[in-house]
């Protein structure tokens, strides 16, 4: 880990803010690199006055949507045609498809959000969104929204902490932690609100 964090010191502070933007891009489509390996070199630089730690999480969050982008429109336009063809064989029927979007149609909103605060739900998320045709607004909205909380978090823990490898592994974790717990906290508000409106609904 520290020779990598030493690497991406030296790419990011090469490459400047476009490095931040296409390694968060790359982070949040298919390709594997953890966003707690960027942000936080990129905040550690700002500490130093190499860069200012606004631009870098503007930067990084913008990536982050590119990158989600990316995945959603593979879905939409080259996964669902293939999904509706051949899903079939592999027990994927129109039906269930049909369900992916009515979920995706009622819950998009909420799924996005939190999915972009969870590890490995983040890089996938993107695709059951495109799959389902989610409205594209509410998905750059939604996405912003929570990369743009998971990557200041992350550029801070770098700002504060520095260059020490051990101290960002473990404010990364805490960090990871309570990003979970507050997704649990948020779908137990959203499905409690949800129960009651569908109650008051079949009361009318």
């Amino acid at each position: 880990m520290h020779e990598a964090i030493t690497w991406l010191v030296t790419t990011i502070g090469a490459l400047g803010y476009p490095g931040i933007f296409l390694l968060m891009a790359m982070e949040s489509s298919v390709i594997p690199i953890p966003s707690e390996l960027v942000m936080p070199p990129a905040g550690y630089l700002a500490q130093q006055g190499a860069m200012n730690e606004v631009a870098a999480i503007v930067c990084g969050t913008a990536g982050s949507l590119v990158g989600a982008y990316l995945n959603y429109f593979a879905a939409h336009y080259l996964g669902r045609p293939l999904l509706l063809k051949y899903g079939k064989y592999v027990w994927i029927t129109e039906e269930k498809f049909g369900k992916v979007e009515l979920f995706f149609r009622d819950h998009g909103e909420v799924s996005t959000f939190v999915g972009r605060l969870l590890p490995v739900v983040r890089h996938l998320i993107s695709l059951p969104a495109g799959l389902a045709g989610m409205n594209r607004l509410k998905f750059a909205l939604y996405t912003a929204a929570g990369a743009g909380i998971w990557v200041t978090v992350l550029t801070y823990i770098g700002y504060f902490i520095g260059m020490n490898r051990d101290l960002i592994a473990r404010y990364s974790h805490h960090a990871l932690l309570g990003a979970i717990a507050l997704s649990a906290v948020i779908v137990t508000v959203y499905v409690r609100r949800h129960r009651k409106k569908k109650l008051s609904r079949a009361g009318e």
